[in-house]
């Protein structure tokens, strides 16, 4: 029993990274959402 109550995390924390990496494969790379720079002039008076 104490075996079972030290694998559980080992196995859940693998599930949980083999389910990332299987997300990162099936989506498609995000787009480019950097914005231009914003430029801003000086007033002059």
């Amino acid at each position: 029993m104490a075996l079972f109550a030290v694998l559980t995390p080992l196995v859940m924390l693998g599930v949980i990274i083999a389910l990332g990496r299987y997300e990162e494969l099936l989506l498609p790379p995000a787009a480019d959402t950097e914005e231009p720079p914003v430029i801003r002039e000086v007033p002059t008076s």
